[in-house]
């Protein structure tokens, strides 16, 4: 059996590091940036110390900042006729998931006109050239965007959240400065991170795992696990600093194995009612971590002595109780709500969202085989 890895050529780690990108702009010899990023990060400052560092160093740049949380094929659209008017030959994503998503998009149809229809990057897509050449910057601690070979992108016509896996779309370079992170607020911390945690576990538990992803996976999931509630709740900038390695870690796992049905369940929730994917995924992980547990408690062992608990000589549902309840337990130390009843999901919307839950591009990773009526159940078990 063949495995492959795939990971960016470049990153960089450490706070300050942003400051490596305009050296590496300019010795790859690019002359003309499209900054993608979002008000939000434009107006409290922590995009301008980007724009501020290519203005230093002479680079050209062109901001495009209207990209908002699950972004949709306009968002897209919009980014990409910038792109293509200003004539650039690089990009410079500073965000979470969001941001680098639609730079993503934006960079793959750059170099594939063919693709200027959004909705044809849905999938499994073999380009035919690499995207415009990425340089990501997260400001959020969760997604790995900047090291997977996926992103996510809402169609609004159809309602539904397409998943795009192309190795053409990973960043040529990463920074991961945990300076760009210091601001979130408590609310997306906590979500970016459940995130990761879900990565990692789901990664972990996947039916494509193999020695070197599950290295990083087990890796990640401990340091996420104590480190998150610290990093969100107490502002340790030693925990910021921990939490945000962690999630690239676990990107750097789970691009190359793929996820289960928490994603494919939350892509549902998230398309039909425009809910944080980590606020999503964090609701789902203990029902379905419960399900899946069935088929695999010997790695449900490996995750508890992950988090820390002495796993010897605990029976196979004792392991899946005690990897289920330290979820559970940290969902409420970081006040995430803990039921799609009390975010306002509609009971009689459960078939829908299962239906396109089932046909999610994460559901055939699943380690437990699974169908629409189990999905039902599940959505019913986290209402």
């Amino acid at each position: 059996m063949t495995n492959r890895m795939v990971l960016n050529e470049m990153s960089y780690f450490g706070r300050g590091s942003y400051k490596k990108l305009s050296d590496e702009i300019k010795e790859r010899g690019y002359k003309k940036i499209l900054v993608v990023t979002d008000h939000t990060l434009m107006n409290n400052g922590v995009a301008k110390k980007i724009t501020d560092l290519l203005e230093l160093n002479g680079i050209n740049y062109f901001a495009y900042k209207s990209v908002k949380p699950n972004p949709t094929i306009k968002t897209v659209q919009d980014g990409l006729m910038l792109g293509q008017i200003s004539n650039v030959d690089a990009i410079v994503a500073v965000g979470g998931g969001s941001v680098i998503d639609t730079a993503k998009a934006i960079s793959i149809i750059m170099t594939n006109p063919e693709h200027s229809q959004v909705t044809s990057l849905a999938g499994a897509v073999k380009t035919r050239n690499k995207g415009l050449p990425l340089f990501a910057l997260p400001t959020t601690a969760g997604t790995a965007a900047e090291v997977t070979i996926n992103y996510v992108i809402t169609d609004e016509v159809n309602v539904k959240k397409m998943v795009c896996i192309d190795t053409h779309d990973i960043p040529v370079c990463s920074i991961i400065d945990p300076d760009l992170m210091e601001g979130m607020p408590h609310s997306i911390a906590a979500a970016t991170g459940m995130d990761a945690l879900t990565h990692a576990m789901e990664g972990y538990i996947t039916k494509a795992g193999w020695l070197i992803p599950d290295m990083f996976h087990i890796n990640a999931m401990s340091l996420i696990y104590k480190n998150i509630e610290k990093a969100v709740n107490d502002h340790d900038e030693i925990a910021i600093e921990k939490m945000a390695y962690a999630q690239y870690i676990a990107g750097m796992g789970f691009s190359n194995v793929g996820l289960g049905i928490a994603h494919s369940m939350a892509h549902s929730l998230g398309a039909f009612f425009d809910i944080s994917h980590g606020i999503a995924n964090a609701i789902l992980l203990p029902v379905v971590l419960k399900f899946n547990g069935q088929v695999c408690p010997e790695l449900f062992k490996n995750m508890g002595s992950a988090f820390g608990f002495n796993m010897e000589n605990v029976t196979d549902e004792e392991a899946v109780n005690i990897v289920v309840d330290a979820v559970k337990e940290l969902l409420t130390k970081l006040d995430i709500p803990s039921s799609l009843k009390s975010i306002g999901v509609p009971m009689d919307m459960i078939p829908a969202l299962a239906h396109q839950a089932i046909n999610d591009v994460c559901t055939s990773g699943n380690p437990r085989e699974v169908t629409e009526a189990d999905l039902i159940n599940l959505y019913k078990e986290a209402y």
